[in-house]
């Protein structure tokens, strides 16, 4: 089972290293792509339409401005499609995020965060969507949620430490 990582723009790679990097520790397979809704809307669709043949359970997109990838991706698919709005000028995100959102019925995308939490985020929700049915996965999930725990412990114990 793979995730299809997909943003409208080359210039949202470098915020989307957090959402790749999550998923090669979980050991998710995953396709990363460059397709825009606006400007190569075929190859999208052509993309999208292609997912089962490659074992594409999941779709995360990212994409500011307009933000219609999520959209898109999500009228041409069954699978679950998480959205990132990225908080890109003029508007700093918020055009993105309402656009992800705001989605018709009947045509889910689901929403998961502006700012940097947003990719781990989703990363971390494809990687509990795929958990549901791999009991492996599942208990990488679980080591990863028990690692984060642990190290706001080890941060508590240093701050005491200092008062």
């Amino acid at each position: 089972m793979k995730v299809a990582v997909l943003m409208g723009s080359d210039s949202d790679l470098d915020r989307l290293q957090p959402c790749l990097a999550t998923l090669r520790s979980l050991e998710i397979p995953f396709e990363a792509r460059v397709l825009s809704a606006h400007r190569t809307p075929a190859d999208l669709i052509a993309f999208v339409e292609s997912a089962p043949q490659k074992d594409i359970r999941i779709f995360i997109c990212a994409a500011g401005g307009a933000a219609h990838l999520a959209g898109v991706v999500a009228a041409h698919t069954s699978a679950p499609v998480l959205g990132i709005p990225m908080d890109n000028p003029p508007l700093g995100g918020l055009d993105a995020l309402l656009a992800t959102v705001q989605m018709p019925g009947g045509v889910p995308v689901a929403s998961l965060g502006a700012g940097a939490g947003g990719p781990v985020n989703a990363a971390l929700m494809a990687a509990r969507i795929l958990a549901v049915a791999n009991s492996d996965l599942a208990a990488r999930v679980d080591a990863y949620r028990a690692a984060q725990a642990e190290k706001v412990r080890a941060k508590d114990a240093r701050l005491q430490e200092k008062l």
